[in-house]
C-alpha cells in the first residue's frame, strides 16, 4: 500500500509537519522574547517556561492517550490548533514575564494533548500493518527535521524581520494545520473501558521498565537532555549577553547544533546496517558527554569564543543524531507488533521527563549561580546517564542491526526494517 496515496493520512501528516514547525520556530522566537523581557535573566525566564511545557507533556499526553477514544476526534485536533494558534499570536503583545508562563501553559497543554491523539487516529486511517508501521516512521521523521530545519528557517526569517512577526507567521501555521484537519474524515474512536483506557496508556512504560534494552534506552534520554538542555536554553544569553551577537545570531547558533545532527544522520543508515544499534547509541553518549565537558572547560578558560561554541554545539548535535537516529528500531525490535505504539508512547513520555529534569538546571542554576556550575551539574548528568546505559543495557542485547531511513519517503512497499528518527 502506498502511504501517501491515502488521501486522509496526506492531510493529517501535513497538519502534523505545520504544527510541529509551528512549534519549533516559536521555541526559538520565545528565547528572544524572553531576552527582551528579562535581559541577561532570559535563560532564567526560558528555563521556567521550557520546565513548564515538560511538566505538560509528562502529565497530560498520557491522559490524553487513556481517554482520547471518548472525544471527537477531529473536533478535539482542530481546537487544539486554534488555540496554539491564538497563544502564539498573543505571545509579542505581552509585558510580564508571568504572561509567558500562562501562555505556555496553556499552549503546550494542547500541544501535549494534540500528539497522543493524532497517533490515536493513524491506525483507523492507515489499516495496512505495513504501511501503519511506516505511517509511524514518517511522522518520527518529521519530528526529526523538524528540530534540525526550525533554527535555520528561524534564522533566514529574522534576516528580514523581527520576532514578534515571527509569532505572526506561526500562528497562520497552526490555523493552515486546523484547516488541514478539518480536511479529513477522522473515523470516531470505539469507547472502552476507563481501566482498560488507563492500562493501554501505561502499558509502554511498564514494557520499558522490564526490558533490559530499553531501560538503557531511558538512562540515554537523560544524557541527550542534559547535553541538548545547554543548547536550547543558554544560547540565547550566551550569544546575545556573552559574545554580543544579535538575534539572527541566535537562531544561526542554534542550527549549528541542527547541522551537526543533520550530517550524523545522513551518515548513519550506512553504518547502522554493520554496527549495532548500542554501539551507535553508546557512542553518541560519549560524545554528548565529551560536548558538556569541552563546553564546561572553554567557558571556564574564556575560550568559548564564536567558533568554539559552533564546535562545541556541532559536536552536541552530532551526538543527539547517534542517540535518538536508531531508538525507534531498538522500540521496534523489543516489543510485539500490537505493542509498538504503547511503547513509542511511553518513549514519548519518559524523554520529555529527562527533559524536565535538566532544564531547570540550564535555566535557573544558570542564572543564579552562572553557567559554569549549571554546564558541570548537566555534564555530570550526562556522565551519569552514560554509564547507567552501559550497565543497564547488556552488550548481547545490542547485536541486532538496524538501518535508518533519514528522509520521510516512505511510501514505496518493502519490507519492513527501517528506524524511526527523533528530535524534541
Amino acid at each position: 500500500m502506498r502511504l501517501f496515496a491515502l488521501r486522509d493520512y496526506r492531510h493529517l501528516f501535513a497538519a502534523q509537519v505545520i504544527a510541529l514547525f509551528g512549534t519549533g520556530l516559536t521555541t526559538v522566537a520565545l528565547g528572544l522574547l524572553a531576552y527582551d523581557l528579562a535581559g541577561p535573566r532570559a535563560g532564567l525566564v526560558l528555563g521556567t517556561a521550557l520546565t513548564i511545557k515538560m511538566v505538560m507533556y509528562v502529565v497530560i499526553a498520557p491522559l490524553a492517550a487513556a481517554y482520547v477514544d471518548r472525544l471527537p476526534r477531529r473536533t478535539f485536533l482542530v481546537l487544539l490548533d486554534v488555540v496554539r494558534g491564538a497563544v502564539v499570536l498573543a505571545l509579542p503583545l505581552i509585558t510580564e514575564v508571568w504572561h509567558v508562563y500562562v501562555l505556555i501553559g496553556l499552549m503546550q497543554a494542547a500541544s501535549a494533548a494534540f500528539t497522543p491523539t493524532f497517533q490515536a487516529v493513524i491506525p483507523d486511517i492507515v489499516t495496512d500493518r505495513s504501511a501503519y508501521t511506516r505511517a509511524l516512521s514518517a511522522s518520527q521523521v518529521a519530528s526529526t527535521m523538524e528540530s534540525l530545519l526550525s533554527p535555520v528557517l528561524a534564522a533566514v526569517a529574522l534576516a528580514f524581520m523581527s520576532f514578534d512577526l515571527l509569532f505572526l507567521g506561526t500562528s497562520a501555521g497552526f490555523l493552515l494545520s486546523a484547516a488541514l484537519v478539518l480536511s479529513a474524515r477522522v473515523p470516531q474512536a470505539r469507547p472502552s473501558a476507563e481501566t482498560r483506557a488507563w492500562d493501554r496508556a501505561t502499558a509502554g512504560i511498564r514494557t520499558f521498565l522490564r526490558t533490559p534494552r530499553l531501560r538503557g534506552v531511558m538512562a540515554l534520554n537523560l544524557v541527550v537532555a542534559a547535553a541538548g538542555s545547554i543548547v536550547v536554553v543558554n544560547t540565547v544569553t550566551h550569544v546575545r549577553t556573552g559574545l554580543g551577537g544579535s538575534q539572527s545570531d541566535v537562531a544561526w547558533m542554534l542550527a549549528a547544533s541542527g547541522g551537526g545532527t543533520l550530517l550524523a544522520a545522513l551518515a548513519l543508515p550506512r553504518v547502522l546496517g554493520r554496527v549495532s544499534a548500542r554501539t551507535v547509541m553508546m557512542t553518541g553518549a560519549a560524545v554528548l558527554v565529551g560536548g558538556t565537558t569541552a563546553a564546561v572547560t572553554l567557558l571556564t578558560a574564556g575560550l568559548l569564543t564564536w567558533a568554539g561554541t559552533a564546535v562545541v554545539w556541532s559536536a552536541i548535535g552530532v551526538g543527539m543524531a547517534l542517540v535518538i537516529t536508531p531508538t525507534g528500531g531498538v522500540l521496534r525490535g523489543s516489543v510485539a507488533p500490537e505493542a509498538v505504539p504503547g511503547a513509542f508512547a511511553a518513549q514519548f513520555s519518559l524523554s520529555h521527563l529527562a527533559w524536565l529534569i535538566t532544564y531547570p538546571v540550564a535555566g535557573w542554576l544558570g542564572t543564579e549561580a552562572g553557567f559554569a556550575p549549571a554546564w558541570s551539574t548537566l555534564a555530570l548528568l550526562a556522565g551519569a546517564g552514560a554509564v547507567a546505559a552501559l550497565l543497564l543495557w547488556p552488550r548481547h542485547e545490542g547485536r541486532e542491526a538496524v538501518t535508518a531511513p533519514v528522509s520521510p519517503a516512505l511510501t514505496a512497499p518493502r519490507t519492513d526494517r527501517s528506524t524511526l528518527t527523533e528530535a524534541a
